[in-house]
C-alpha cells in the first residue's frame, strides 16, 4: 500500500498542493503535519510510521518534508528498509524500490558517514592541538586555588557559608563541593 506524508513547516502555510500529488501518486492514506522540528514533534510522521507495514511505501512530496538532514533522513530510510518498506519523493524521483534509488541512498548515506567521521577526526585534532598548548577541555573552574584559600580562610574566622559563597561569587553547594568540611561550619 502506498502511504502519504506530507509537511509544512508554519500553520500559514498550505498542505493541499501535497496532498493533491500524493492522492494523484495513488496514496491511500496521507498523514499531515504542520509544524517545523524534530520526529518527536511530528504526530503525523509518528502515525505515518506506525501504520506502515512490509511491503508498503511512504510517499512524500520532496525529500525535506521528511527529514531535517541527510543523516536524519538517511537514518529513517534505513529503518524503513529494515521493515521491508520502500520509500518514494514524488518531485526528487527518488524510489528505494529501484536499483537507481537504492544505489542514490547508498550515496547518501556514505556521504553523510564520511561527514561525521570528519566532524570526530577534526575534534580529535582540535583536541590535540589544545593538549599541546597545556590547555584542557571542559569548563574552567570556578574554585581556583586562591578562592580555596580564600574560603578557607574565611570559614575558619566564623564567616557563614552563605556568605563566603556570595562573597566568592559561587553557588553554596560548589562550596561544599570543594571544601567538605564547610557544610558543617
Amino acid at each position: 500500500m502506498l502511504i502519504g506524508y506530507a509537511r509544512v513547516s508554519t500553520q500559514d502555510q498550505n498542505l493541499e498542493l501535497q496532498c493533491e500529488a500524493l492522492a494523484k501518486a495513488g496514496c491511500k492514506k496521507v498523514f499531515e503535519d504542520k509544524v517545523s522540528g524534530t520526529r518527536a514533534d511530528r504526530p503525523g510522521l509518528a502515525k505515518t510510521l506506525e501504520m506502515l507495514r512490509e511491503g508498503d511505501t511512504l510517499v512524500v512530496w520532496k525529500l525535506d518534508r521528511l527529514g531535517r538532514s541527510v543523516k536524519q533522513l538517511v537514518d529513517l530510510v534505513g529503518e524503513l528498509h529494515k521493515q521491508g518498506v520502500q520509500f518514494r519523493s514524488l518531485t526528487d524521483s527518488i524510489d528505494t524500490g529501484t536499483p537507481s534509488g537504492r544505489f542514490f541512498f547508498h550515496v547518501m548515506a556514505s556521504l553523510a558517514e564520511m561527514e561525521r567521521e570528519l566532524i570526530v577526526e577534526r575534534t580529535r585534532a582540535g583536541l590535540e592541538v589544545a593538549k599541546q598548548l597545556g590547555r584542557k577541555g571542559g569548563r574552567k573552574r570556578k574554585m581556583t586555588d586562591s578562592k580555596i584559600e580564600s574560603a578557607k580562610k574565611l570559614l575558619a574566622s566564623g564567616v557563614p557559608p552563605k556568605d563566603v559563597a556570595k562573597n566568592l561569587g559561587v553557588s553554596i553547594p560548589t562550596l561544599y563541593r570543594w571544601l567538605p568540611g564547610s557544610a558543617h561550619a
